[in-house]
């Protein structure tokens, strides 16, 4: 596990099994994350909104079987979380209009990684979160052997609902690095680091 020091009274780390309580807290409460809790690009649309629980129990799953996203902390408190995985693991990310027209020996590629969602807890927001578990996530992606990490983010600034931030704002991984590779069909920029 890698710590990845922030700023002052902020860290981010590898969501390992024994942070399974901190996801909660960071999960926890009204909204999209309390109910799909990270499952959208795994499940799709059998991702049952209605029932969270079960959502909750598939992300547990997840951490008990593998690092599937890293967690920032802010006066040690839990406030934020990133998914990043191997792109095949993301079974509805594959049939997404982001990825249209890829051969499928390159979706099947193991060592292309996707940052798929950040969930930043409204306290700790504006604090520079998005940035922190970014660099975080590609460095949890280098370690487990990924030769290229891509993004999905928002091509727009505030004031978007906190909700359609989930895949992260552009200027953020511009910032980190990341090359805009091409646009979907409906505009949304998809984003290319080589590690």
């Amino acid at each position: 596990m890698a710590d990845q020091p922030g700023a002052a009274g902020t860290a981010v780390h590898d969501c390992t099994p024994d942070r399974w309580p901190d996801v909660e807290a960071v999960f926890a409460g009204p909204g999209d994350p309390g109910r799909c809790w990270c499952q959208w690009f795994y499940r799709g649309a059998r991702i049952e909104r209605a029932f969270a629980d079960r959502n909750r129990e598939a992300l547990r799953d997840q951490v008990a079987e593998r690092t599937p996203g890293v967690l920032a902390y802010v006066a040690v408190e839990p406030s934020g979380w990133c998914s990043v995985a191997p792109r095949p693991t993301y079974t509805r990310l594959l049939r997404s209009r982001a990825l249209a027209g890829t051969p499928p020996q390159e979706l099947a590629d193991p060592s292309v990684w996707s940052v798929t969602c950040f969930v930043v807890r409204r306290p700790a927001r504006r604090r520079g979160l998005s940035g922190l578990l970014l660099a975080a996530a590609v460095d949890l992606a280098r370690r487990s052997g990924a030769a290229v990490v891509e993004g999905y983010p928002v091509d727009a600034a505030p004031p978007v609902p906190a909700a359609g931030l989930y895949p992260g704002p552009l200027p953020v991984f511009l910032r980190a690095g990341f090359t805009e590779v091409r646009r979907t069909p409906r505009g949304r920029p998809v984003v290319r680091l080589t590690l």
